[in-house]
């Protein structure tokens, strides 16, 4: 059983993988959007149908759909008459065949699939996202030095591996506003400003077991390095807070523990709603002093600088 499971699921991963590669390709080249899902069910649907006709797995042929895509096949019925056309050739050319060179079909092949070759956009990716240029690079090598399942399956993982990275160790910013008021990050360089006494933080990923203790130490390490200790520490909830986690809110617990010694109080913003009702099912200890909810960032904000005694005895600190 063993042999038979590991190869079929390493089998279907790559299946997928390659059918999806093709039909991103190809759609993007040509301007049209696809769907995952109908993909994979229309993928399940046909190796179904080949293992009860004994037949071989099925997946995406990228040399096949390149040489539709040069003559200007645009439809399903290309397929059709392709099939047809093979047919009548097993049946009555296979002797024409025999005197043609395979050298030949190969050029047919590297000619058609060289439009899916965009060595430009690669090295475009250089700048803009050096994951996505490793990634693209990696495999592209891989391909040609281990063949192309091989190849797959190894850009698949890294791609796996660069996924969990960004979980684990996620960007984060520190938030300010503009002349006009409006929210944005802070960046070197930019006219981006501090509320005064407040510190906004935005931890760019969802908050799960794995990467909540960075989220933590993170936190602490802004208002610890702040050239002025903040007294709100208001936090970007719909951007991290995405589902119940006990060991989340465990954490958020402990970090409003923490804040507190420090004289800081925590707000988070967005999910309100959610998140009254996921803080109440955790039974946190801290008061609903020590922690605040709010529906946004603004409204935060706003709701600081509302407390009048508080905020003109923070700004003559």
């Amino acid at each position: 059983m063993r042999d038979l499971v590991i190869p079929s699921l390493n089998l279907a991963v790559i299946s997928f993988v390659s059918f999806m590669m093709t039909a991103r390709s190809f759609a993007s080249k040509n301007g049209y959007q696809i769907d995952a899902d109908s993909e994979l069910r229309a993928l399940g649907i046909a190796n179904i149908a080949s293992a009860l006709s004994q037949g071989f797995a099925v997946s995406a042929a990228s040399s096949r759909t390149a040489v539709n895509d040069a003559i200007g096949g645009k439809t399903q019925l290309v397929s059709v008459i392709a099939a047809v056309v093979i047919l009548l050739v097993l049946l009555f050319m296979t002797g024409f065949l025999a005197h043609i060179p395979l050298s030949s079909l190969g050029v047919v092949l590297i000619y058609s699939a060289s439009s899916l070759l965009n060595l430009r956009g690669i090295w475009s990716l250089r700048k803009r996202n050096r994951q996505a240029f490793t990634l693209s690079l990696f495999t592209l090598i891989s391909v040609l030095v281990v063949g192309l399942i091989n190849g797959v399956g190894f850009a698949v993982l890294l791609g796996l591996l660069q996924f969990l990275r960004i979980v684990f160790r996620p960007t984060d910013q520190l938030l300010g506003v503009n002349e006009q008021g409006m929210i944005h990050s802070i960046n070197q360089g930019n006219e981006i400003k501090p509320v005064d006494g407040v510190m906004m933080y935005r931890f760019n990923s969802p908050l799960t077991y794995f990467n909540v203790s960075y989220f933590k130490k993170r936190v602490l390490q802004h208002v610890d390095r702040a050239k002025k200790r903040p007294g709100w520490l208001v936090v970007d909830a719909a951007v991290s807070f995405t589902y119940d986690d006990v060991s989340v809110f465990a954490a958020i617990d402990e970090l409003i523990t923490e804040l507190k010694v420090k004289g800081v109080t925590l707000v988070l913003a967005g999910r309100r709603t959610e998140l009254t009702r996921w803080i109440k099912q955790n039974k946190l200890r801290s008061s609903d002093d020590d922690l605040v909810v709010v529906p946004d960032l603004y409204f935060a904000v706003r709701m600081i600088q509302s407390k009048p005694e508080w905020y003109s005895n923070y700004i003559k600190r």
